[in-house]
């Protein structure tokens, strides 16, 4: 099979839910999605929003070049309909194979663009997704304002503690439907959050978020969960997007305390880590 252009973006975890206050923040987790342009038909996984016929469809009406007598191949190692960011991986890896394949040399700003405009278009997002986009192919976090263009959405911007391990706990498919209202009905908690990531506190606006999600959703459960891995050595812990995955963040030492008792509650447990900037190589600097 013939490849004309690959692409590859990560999964992610929330840190404000965009729903609550109208603006989002999530960080992307070492979980990756790869996604290969190829000549003639190919089988993909379930897709169930049709992101990827939606990446075409915003692609050509972008007015970059139209492939021929093309199809997909998908791998991704990020859990479907969980909240952990996966419709943004497939998205923005579909741009980049198509990037890739066209030789557009795009930016990351038209690559978060493309990815935000057809996972509108497909219906599988409440918000727009802007900040899982950002996620998805950058390191750090970043606070954006969804209903502005990629190159005017980040509002603040940082990096993660490094050395941390992120389990993600599965508890089965999204049950409940979510709704936008039960967001807003909960603005004072998403206002802590907010405040905790404006000072730099990422990781408690993660805990705090995720116990907002979990009272606009009725997850009650969730709020169980989080309050006992943070009992146990967790330092953080909260719903990752609309649930109803459960992100936990914690030190090396305290894993296993807590992969073995997220395992003992029928849980599948997800070892991960956050994606960090790479390191300046010094001696490859032209400047010494």
């Amino acid at each position: 099979m013939t490849v004309l252009g690959r692409g590859s973006a990560n999964g992610g975890v929330s840190v404000l839910h965009a729903a609550g206050l109208g603006k989002g923040c999530s960080i992307g987790i070492d979980l990756s999605t790869e996604v290969s342009l190829v000549v003639g038909e190919a089988e993909v996984s379930p897709d169930e929003h049709g992101i990827l016929d939606s990446v075409m469809g915003v692609w050509i009406e972008s007015g970059y070049p139209r492939p021929d007598d093309t199809g997909w191949r998908v791998s991704s190692e990020v859990p479907i309909g969980q909240g952990l960011k996966s419709s943004a991986a497939l998205a923005c890896a579909a741009a980049m194979a198509l990037n890739e394949a066209s030789w557009t040399a795009l930016s990351d700003f038209d690559i978060v663009d493309i990815a935000v405009a057809a996972q509108r278009r497909s219906g599988c997002t409440i918000t727009g997704s802007m900040d899982d986009a950002w996620a998805a192919i950058s390191p750090g976090w970043k606070l954006v304002d969804p209903i502005q263009s990629s190159r005017d959405s980040v509002l603040l911007e940082g990096d993660i503690d490094e050395g941390l391990t992120v389990l993600i706990a599965l508890r089965g498919p999204r049950s409940a439907k979510v709704q936008s209202d039960s967001f807003s009905n909960q603005g004072k908690i998403f206002e802590r959050a907010m405040a905790s990531l404006s000072s730099g506190s990422v990781l408690s606006a993660m805990s705090v978020n995720g116990m907002a999600v979990a009272a606009a959703t009725g997850d009650d459960e969730a709020l169980r969960v989080c309050n006992s891995v943070i009992a146990r050595g967790a330092i953080a812990a909260g719903v990752s997007g609309s649930g109803p995955a459960i992100a936990i963040v914690c030190y090396e030492q305290g894993v296993e305390q807590l992969a073995d008792f997220l395992t003992e509650s029928n849980m599948r447990v997800i070892h991960s880590k956050f994606i960090e900037s790479e390191p300046v190589d010094e001696e490859a600097s032209p400047w010494g």
